[in-house]
């Protein structure tokens, strides 16, 4: 196996046994072969777009399947063998139509577009078509930034997909994204050119989300979330969807069973739809990399509806319940929604009234909900505040926390940074400090939580919004450094959104993308700023200064 999507890759190069994240070697070689797949249907997919023809199922599948390689999402063999015999055969019928409606199919169309095998042969083929299949080491960077960062657009656009909002021109950018990374004959300047407009449509997808989640359950508001827990029986919920949270709140209402957010969760505290569940008591635990810990403590069942999911330990195996496109063998799996009706979460539910309550392991709440909308509600305010100088500068230190002890830089980071600095943060990042008493300026919290990953676009909507309000010409020219922790897919299309929006001088840490080649840095570098991080000390210096 090859595989270097995460930041953790082994020795920073790339995993060649097995998986840091835990995922095996067949299963790496299968998600491989998922991806060339998915490549071959997005080659038909472009020719039956300028044919007029469009399958949603076409779109569907490919977003869900792409969702299903993020790192932590799904570690089940037989899952990839079932999505990728799907795709061959959604290949095949896409094909056909393009046929029926008059189209041609070149004679030199590319194997990812004709190849077949028995399910015995799959590994085989796998072999041949995984990452170091293209040998420029530039090029190969490229069309692996390329593929992470549409990785990432899938994500969100199945978040918002969830919500009944999607994007036709999304779809269609990722079919011709994915189709590009086999296409020999374009050069580095159009890989280059290409990653740029996926960080285009980052932007795009990430405001299409914002607009369903805000729309559906309102904009976050200024809340604070218990710690603590209580004596009752109780779910854990973790990842990133808010439609199977809010099935889960209905469902039990009244039944006892309370209902705790983990992870990238915590931000659903924040929505104005979610605060009339009695229920719905608080957060348990920190970032995703803690569950090993921490779910055993809890006690009762655990709900993972996204990515996130670390291989479970046999002492809470029994108890973890995954939908969508998590998945990991002999775990128990919550079917997804048919004809628009909920999920059936009666058996989680007859599961947690079987568990003690969770075992409490800290006390006390947390401040969130700080997302554009209330950000901007406090505008007035926080631009005295930097007009008067108690705000001297803002860190956007946004992204994903990790296993790794080097992640540790940012908490010393954040409790370096001077007394008139504010943390800009989204994403699972925020464990390293949001639970520091870093205090306030003028009744403004130093740490301005804005939610999951995917609202880093608030991050980005806000800086625009002070670019406006102060006059400026180059968004880079506000009092704004950016100290990014970056750990899997969809951290990679929010850097390049932030490109795409024209952000320089990013810091990325706490080590660069293997998948980075030294010239596709150095491109990085040159044009956009790009830099690592080195210590607290010497960074905050750089900044500051």
């Amino acid at each position: 196996m090859f595989c270097y999507q995460c930041q953790e890759t082994a020795k920073g190069t790339g995993c060649t046994i097995k998986g840091v994240c835990g995922k095996t070697e067949n299963v790496a070689h299968l998600q491989d072969l998922l991806i060339y797949t998915l490549k071959g249907i997005s080659i038909y997919a472009l020719q039956a777009r300028e044919l007029n023809l469009v399958r949603p199922a076409i779109d569907k599948f490919i977003m869900e399947s792409l969702f299903s390689t993020i790192t932590n999402a799904n570690f089940d063999k037989n899952r990839f063998i079932e999505r990728i015999q799907a795709g061959l055969t959604l290949r095949e019928d896409l094909k056909q139509d393009i046929l029926k409606a008059g189209g041609t199919i070149p004679a030199n169309i590319h194997d990812a577009a004709t190849w077949t095998a028995s399910v015995a042969e799959f590994e085989t083929k796998a072999a041949l078509v995984g990452v170091l299949a293209t040998e420029n080491e530039d090029v190969r960077s490229l069309r692996e930034v390329i593929t992470y960062g549409v990785k990432g657009i899938a994500a969100y656009a199945e978040h918002a997909y969830t919500l009944e909002y999607q994007e036709a021109g999304i779809f269609a950018f990722i079919e011709k994204a994915l189709a590009a990374t086999l296409d020999d004959s374009l050069a580095v300047a159009d890989l280059v050119a290409l990653v740029l407009e996926a960080g285009k449509f980052g932007v795009d997808v990430m405001a299409l989300l914002d607009k369903a989640n805000t729309t559906t359950y309102g904009n976050p508001e200024l809340t604070k979330v218990n710690l603590g827990v209580r004596n009752n029986p109780a779910i854990l919920i973790s990842g990133h969807d808010l439609k199977d949270l809010e099935e889960l709140l209905i469902q039990t209402e009244g039944s006892g069973v309370d209902v705790y957010t983990h992870g990238e969760m915590l931000p659903a505290h924040y929505y104005p739809a979610f605060k009339k569940y009695e229920n719905f008591v608080g957060n348990y635990g920190n970032a995703w990399h803690k569950q090993i810990q921490e779910f055993d403590s809890f006690n009762g069942p655990i709900f993972l509806t996204t990515n996130c999911l670390v291989p479970p330990k046999d002492s809470y195996k029994d108890r973890v319940y995954t939908t969508g496109v998590v998945g990991f063998e002999g775990l128990k799996h919550i079917a997804d929604r048919v004809d628009g009706k909920a999920k059936d979460f009666s058996a989680l539910i007859a599961h947690a009234k079987r568990c003690p309550a969770p075992t409490e392991i800290e006390t006390g709440e947390i401040v969130g909900g700080f997302a554009h909308n209330q950000v901007m509600a406090l505008a007035d305010k926080v631009i005295d505040a930097v007009k008067t100088g108690a705000i001297k500068r803002f860190f956007v230190m946004a992204g994903c926390d990790g296993r790794m002890k080097s992640r540790e830089y940012y908490a010393d980071f954040a409790k370096a940074l001077p007394k008139d600095t504010v943390i800009l943060t989204a994403g699972c990042a925020k464990y390293q400090y949001n639970k520091l008493n870093l205090g306030d300026i003028g009744g403004i919290p130093r740490v301005l939580d804005a939610g999951q990953c995917n609202d880093s676009y608030s991050l980005a909507v806000i800086a625009l919004k002070l670019k406006e309000v102060f006059g400026l010409e180059d968004i880079n020219q506000l009092p704004i450094s950016y100290n990014i922790a970056w750990y899997e897919q969809k951290a990679v299309i929010v850097l390049l959104a932030l490109l795409y929006l024209g952000v320089k001088n990013i810091h990325l840490g706490p080590t660069l993308p293997g998948f980075l080649s030294p010239n596709v840095v150095k491109v990085l570098v040159d044009n956009f700023g790009i830099g690592g991080i080195t210590n607290v000390e010497d960074d905050l210096k750089m900044f500051m200064a």
